[in-house]
């Protein structure tokens, strides 16, 4: 069993990960809204479509390039967790 201030210190360390590796798919997201927004402002087309449909394209482009390295990431976090359990 792993003491309290281990446990603790494996919570911070997961909230951090969480937040470091859902960081560059919200920031393509944002990017991307971006220019659709400053599109649609351009050629006053105001279409629901057009303001989600590119930043889900990204967002799923972004998972694929990105899905390794955050897979690998999270692989050894738990490597480390089930490491320190023994």
């Amino acid at each position: 069993m792993l003491p309290i201030s281990s446990l603790v210190t494996f919570g911070q360390e997961a909230l951090l990960l969480t937040v470091a590796l859902s960081l560059p798919v919200v920031g393509v997201a944002a990017i991307v809204g971006l220019f659709v927004a400053g599109f649609q402002a351009a050629s006053q087309v105001q279409d629901a479509t057009l303001a989600h449909l590119p930043r889900i394209i990204a967002v799923v482009g972004a998972l694929v390039v990105l899905g390794p390295w955050i897979g690998g990431q999270i692989g050894q976090f738990a490597e480390r967790v089930f490491l320190a359990a023994r």
